[in-house]
This record gives structure tokens, sequence and C-alpha cells, in this order.
């Protein structure tokens, strides 16, 4: 409400009531995105502009609920029957032929489209292989594809573009202000703040305000009257009697961490409720600011009443080293006995920084473990750098240096060996004599390179100039690195917005949810197989050891049967219930609930993960998976033990290398705590191998990401 007024007062008038309206909508639009884009973590931003844009255009009818559906959940509900055979299965998934398969089925211009692909493969096969797909498609292909349709283009071809081409529909649809999302600055902050509505800074790991907000205080002339209190145990009522001294006395209070105090948080939410509707006197000069990390107990009161503020660290290695420097003073930065060395180890060393930093976005292909490096790590070891080159008369102590800075400052978080040397070996880049040579590059191409500069101000010009988009090189990894990177942002914002799609009653698509649900259900069911019956084994399996025992690869078997009978009984009866809950023959509980809005999604049901295996692949592909590893497992009981054991088919693959161990513990009468496993790579693939080995078992199904293994 606030907002609306606000908006309507500071818009212009007209006499034509037409650009009145207009005008107020555009207006609206921006404060409101504005405004909540403040309270937004960087990854949400862009969603938050998509979903505008679209919320627009679907509710003008420009983007159908169909055509919608099919950008977010893919081809739902698709009969396959006359379905031509996928003809790039190199370039296209099997989700992704489908999908335009059913594109082609549920719009009329779309008419064609599988067949052009299946005739004209080099062409297509090239658009997948451009750089800017976006600016070229096929045949007269071009004027047929909307805007929005080639986003489902992109998501089936080239599923990495697919983050930047959303940027493109947003700016080329609302206008570049809906894709820049500029810092906000305290100052036009505090402009929309009043005594009371609370400030509420949501925080993330690696990122602190208090800083910024003890600056503000003293450039407002507020420092003296700042109170700072983190909440913890026991915390409440101080932080009680504080608010109530300084909304009498006009003070500042900021109140650290409340995600710390669950048990509170019920009193604050009726102190920020007296502040709205309580008829207590509160001095215009009062302000109340809170830190929080996000969680589910922060009353939402008052953050409906409050002005929210994501603080988190800059993405980008230009976005850090910026925010690095201009935490650094000119007093810091000239200060040293050693003002070259000085200079050029300190923009090493936050160079450094920055890379670690934007190396976890790459995930496990950065870190094995995602650590949490953050602003006090960096001032830390600048604060080492120093005393270091001003303790030393002349010789740099690189190996000291590198110890403090590797295995103390920054390596203290580190818990992976492979972790440890990856990050050892990243500041060797930057903490060597190298470096002081104006001919030392930090990447192969040379973009990269520490500059011989003598003013803060011209490092800091020197930041900005940095390319905007990081290459991989800089982090001495692939290309094939940031394509991974792209395909899980891309997949990350399908996937949140999917997450906030409201229950709708239809497709689009002439098949209400229900009916959808229903055949989906019908089709599961039917490759759903039998539960698997040890009776019906191999009997070699079960003969009985010299120690009466039955091999203990039987007994990972048995178990890992065990497994998979409960998992499909699950499923099976959980099928059999949402098809009656449907009809109306047995009531829809809660769990059938979630059951029919997962399926919808073509997510997992909940209830089959508890008993299920870890998986991140969505229904039908876990269903085939599923299918496959049941097969496997059928194959093994009926048949014997295989020549090759399929590693990542196993419910639990911990459970059988244990056997393997016990196998050959028993057979050579070695203690299996003295056993350890040795590694041969084998030039030919598991359908090759007919006899097991001597010793030892072979196994396939395992994966490298971002390489593949060089059989020559």
């Amino acid at each position: 409400k606030r907002l609306f007024n606000s908006t309507i007062e500071a818009s212009p008038t007209f006499d034509k009531l037409e650009k009145r309206i207009e005008v107020l909508i555009e207006n609206i639009t921006e404060t409101l995105f504005v405004d909540v884009c403040r309270g937004l973590f960087e990854s949400h931003k862009l969603i938050f502009s998509f979903l505008i844009c679209t919320s627009i255009y679907r509710d003008d009818g420009t983007i159908s609920q169909n055509l919608w559906n099919k950008l977010i959940r893919g081809a739902i509900a698709l009969d396959k029957t006359d379905m031509p055979e996928n003809p790039l299965p190199s370039v296209l998934t099997d989700g992704s032929w489908e999908l335009l398969y059913s594109m082609e089925q549920d719009f009329p211009e779309m008419e064609g489209l599988t067949g052009h692909i299946n005739e004209h493969q080099d062409d297509w096969y090239e658009f997948a292989s451009l750089d800017d797909p976006e600016e070229y498609i096929p045949g007269d292909w071009a004027d047929k594809f909307t805007s929005f349709k080639r986003l489902i283009l992109l998501k089936c071809f080239r599923p990495e573009k697919l983050l930047d081409a959303i940027a493109l529909y947003v700016e080329k649809e609302m206008g570049k202000f809906f894709i820049e999302f500029g810092a906000v600055s305290m100052e036009a902050l505090y402009k929309d703040t009043n005594c009371r509505t609370p400030i509420i800074f949501v925080l993330s790991q690696g990122a602190d305000p208090t800083n910024i907000l003890l600056k503000f205080a003293e450039d407002f002339g507020y420092r003296e009257k700042l109170e700072l209190l983190s909440l913890g145990q026991g915390q409440g009522i101080k932080a009680e009697k504080l608010i109530s001294a300084a909304k009498n006395r006009g003070d500042w209070v900021i109140l650290q961490n409340c995600h710390l105090a669950k048990s509170w948080m019920p009193s604050l939410e009726k102190l920020v409720d007296n502040f709205t509707h309580g008829d207590d006197h509160i001095d215009e000069n009062f302000r109340l600011f809170l830190t929080s990390m996000p969680a589910a107990y922060f009353p939402v009161t008052v953050l409906q009443n409050g002005l929210k503020l994501t603080n988190e660290p800059p993405r980008g290695l230009r976005a850090n080293l910026r925010r690095s420097y201009q935490e650094i003073s000119e007093k810091k930065f000239e200060d040293s006995k050693k003002p070259e060395v000085w200079h050029k180890l300190l923009f090493g060393l936050n160079f450094f920084h920055a890379v670690v930093q934007e190396r976890r976005k790459f995930g496990p292909l950065g870190f094995n473990i995602r650590y949490e490096f953050n602003d006090s790590d960096l001032e830390t070891s600048q604060t080492v750098l120093k005393m270091f080159l001003d303790d030393q008369d002349e010789d740099i102590p690189w190996e000291a240096m590198l110890f403090v800075t590797g295995h103390i400052n920054y390596g203290g978080r580190v818990t992976d060996d492979w972790d440890r040397t990856c990050l050892l070996s990243t500041l060797r880049r930057f903490y060597t004599e190298d470096i002081l040579d104006d001919q030392y590059k930090l990447s192969d191409s040379g973009a990269y390179y520490c500059p011989n500069l003598t003013t803060l101000e011209q490092y800091r010009q020197f930041v900005d100039e940095l390319p905007a988009s990081d290459d991989p090189e800089i982090f001495g990894l692939n290309e094939n690195a940031n394509l991974t990177f792209q395909i899980q942002e891309s997949e990350t914002i399908l996937t949140t917005v999917l997450s906030i799609q409201p229950r709708i009653t239809s497709a689009g698509s002439g098949k209400s949810n229900d009916e959808i649900i229903l055949e989906e259900a019908q089709d599961i069911a039917k490759m759903i197989p039998e539960n698997l019956d040890p009776v019906d084994g191999a009997k070699e399996l079960f003969v009985k050891e010299s120690n009466d025992l039955i091999p203990s690869l039987t007994t990972v078997l048995l178990q890992e049967i065990d497994r998979f009978n409960v998992l499909l009984s699950v499923v099976r009866t959980s099928l059999e219930m949402i098809q009656k809950a449907i009809k109306g023959q047995v009531v829809m509980s809660q769990e059938l609930d979630e059951m029919y809005f997962a399926m919808l999604a073509n997510n997992v049901p909940s209830n089959w993960k508890k008993v299920g295996y870890p998986s991140l692949k969505p229904l039908m592909s876990w269903v085939k998976d599923l299918v496959e590893r049941v097969s496997f497992m059928k194959s093994w009981l009926i048949d014997g033990n295989p020549a090759c054991y399929w590693m990542s088919g196993f419910f639990f693959p911990q459970g059988f290398m244990t056997g393997v161990l016990q196998e050959f513990a028993r057979k050579h009468t070695v203690a299996i705590d003295k056993l350890s496993f040795s590694f041969e790579v084998l030039k030919y693939e598991n359908t090759d191998l007919h006899r097991s080995p001597k010793d030892g078992v072979y196994i396939y199904g395992l994966y490298m990401e971002g390489a593949r293994w060089d059989r020559d």
C-alpha cells in the first residue's frame, strides 16, 4: 500500500486518462521491481524479472498456459505412438526430442518441425554448435518461432544458453532496466525508511553487513547513538530494553543474527506489530536494523512490514576484486616499507581470494566441498602479508607466507586433502617471486596479469577494466567446466520457477490435471516390474562355503533385493492409491496430494524418495533407471554372478565393495582389515567381458565429470 501510494503521488499527471494509466502501470511495475529486488539474492533477481515479464504476457494471452508448461515442465502426457525416432541423439536428449514433437502436435504453426530436423540434420547440427544459436534458426523456422518459443528451442538444443537467452528475452520485452541490478546504497535505502519500518538484512555465508552499517552511521553522525547487540540465548530481554529506550531517544538499534534467537522471534513480532498499530510514542529518528540468515521461523509480519536487503559476496572476479579494493583505505595501501612489492603481492592476494570464491560455482569441479571463504580470511591474510614484508629487511619469506595463508588462514576451513592441494597450487601462482616481474601472466592467454601501478585509484581503475565474464582458464579449468556451470544455472532457473507455480486446474492442452496424472500413473504402473523373489535364484548362488556361510556377494544381492522390493511395493501401492483418490474412491491424503503435484511437475514424489536411492533425475528418467536397476538385479539372481557388475546400479555400493573384500578375505584366509583395493582401467567395454576375474571383480558405471579416460 505504501509503495502504491508513493508511486501514484510521484507519477506525473496527464489530461488523458489512458496516458495517466499507462504511466502509472509503468512506474508501479518499476517501483515494485526495485523494492522486491533489494531483498532478493543475485541468483533470484533474473528469475523475478522473467516472472514479471511472462506473467504480463500470460495474463493478456500472448503466452498460453500450454506453451508456458512446455518451457517449465516439458512434454506432459505425450502420445508417442507416431513419434519418429530421434535423428540427432548426440545433440538432443530423449526428453528434448519429445518436447519438440509435442510442440509439433500442439501448435499448428510448428507442424513439420521434427520432419525438417530429420531431413536437414546437418543444418540443425550446425545450429546446435553455434556460439550464438539464438541468432540463427535453419530453414524458414525463424519466422515461426516467437521470442518465447525460441527459449523452448534453446532448452532442447542448447540448455546451457538458456540463462543468457532469458536475460535477452526480458531485455527485449521489458527493457534494460529489468536486467540491470545495481547495488543499493545505504543512503538510498534510508530514504525509504521511517521510525516504524524495520530494515532487515538477509545474510548469506561469507558476507557481514555490520561494517557497512557502522560506516553509514559514522557518515550520518549517528555512531555514538548506535546500539549493537548479537542475539543468542538469554539476549532477548536485553534486546527489548534496548529497543524500548532507543525508540524514545531516537537512537538506532542493530540486532544481529536473529536466526540464532528462535524462541524470541514471537516477541520480536509483537514489538514490530506495536510499531505499526500501537499508540506508543516513537521518535522519528529511531531505526531498527535486523540481520538474519534465511529461516522458516522468522516472523512473516516483520518481513511484510520491513524493508529487505540482501547481503552476499559479489559474483565474478571483477566484482570480487572491486569490492576488495573498495575496502582498502589509502592509509593501508601506502603504509609499507616495501611499497612496490606490497602493491603487487596485495593484488595477487586479492586475486587469489576472488579465484577461490568464484571457483566454488563450478561445484565438484571447483572444490569437492563448498567452503565458505569470507572477507575475514582476506583481511587476516593482508595483515599477515604486510607483517612479513615489513619485518624482513631484504628477503621475502615465500614459504612462510604460503604456509600461513594457504594452510592456516584459508586452509583452516578446508577438510578435503585434494581441495587443500588445489588451494595451495592456486596460491603458488600468486605468492611467487615471478609475480614481481612485469611480464608475468596469471593466465595462459595473458588477459590477466599483475599491473605495475603506484596509487590505489589506479588499481581500482585497472580492476574496472577487467573482462566482465570470467574465462575458465583463470581457474585452471577447461571451457567444458563453464558449460556445466551454465547448464546448472539454467536448470536452477526453471526448477525455481516451477516450484512456485500455482495449482492450475488445466494444463491447457485439453486435458485436466487429473486426467494427466491418471494417465501418467497408469503408464508408470505398467512399467514397474514385479518384486524379486530369492526363491527363483540360481542354486549356485546359495551354495554354502566351507565355513557354512553363503557367499558374501550373495548376501549383498539379498540385501539389495530387500531394498528394491520395499521401493517397488511403495511405488506400486501409491500409484494405485492416487488413481483411486483422483476418482474419489479414497480420501486424498497429504502424502497423496504432495505426490500428485510432484508428478505434475515431473519430479520424483517424496514418499518414493524416502525409501529410494539418491538420484537427481526427473520422474520419467527415474522410473526408467529403476526398471534398469531391477532388471540387473533380476539377471544376477536368475543367471548367477555376472561377469561385470553395474557399480552405479546398487542401492548401497559401499556394501558391495565390502562384500568383495570379504570374498577375497575368506578365499585367501586374510584379515579383512588388512585389505585395500587396487584398480585397473581396462581397454574394453563391459559387454566384451564374459568371464569373472580370478580375484576381485569387473565393474562398470563410473563417470568422470569434465574429462574422459584415454583408453590409448
